[in-house]
């Protein structure tokens, strides 16, 4: 844990290696001292189709999964960590988001292979 999930638009990877995007928010992540490298992973979905209001804007949008249990402060340190990491590579995306998703840490459940 902590899954990030990084959504945008099909034309973002016309303005950015999303490798490299996928890397800055991951490394981001380990930045905030909140998780060991190995349980972060990290991810990236083009969407050929979207709207954005009454436009088709480009987006970055990068969903935050993390099991429940850390502090308001905390969410708040990892979610700008991630946004200031990223939003200087998409100074031609109109909307550039993270938001921080309490996973149920009672109902969690994963298969693990040996």
């Amino acid at each position: 844990m902590p899954h990030l999930i990084i959504e945008h638009s099909e034309d973002v990877a016309g303005q950015v290696e999303i490798t490299d995007l996928v890397d800055a928010a991951h490394e981001a992540a380990f930045s905030s001292e909140l998780f060991p490298e190995y349980d972060i992973k990290t991810r990236a979905i083009a969407y050929q189709y979207h709207r954005m209001g009454q436009t088709r804007d480009s987006f970055v949008h990068v969903a935050v999964h993390l099991l429940d249990g850390r502090s308001d402060e905390q969410k708040t340190m990892l979610s700008e960590a991630i946004l200031a990491r990223i939003e200087p590579m998409l100074p031609a995306v109109a909307s550039v988001g993270v938001e921080i998703i309490d996973i149920h840490r009672a109902s969690y459940r994963k298969r693990v292979l040996e």
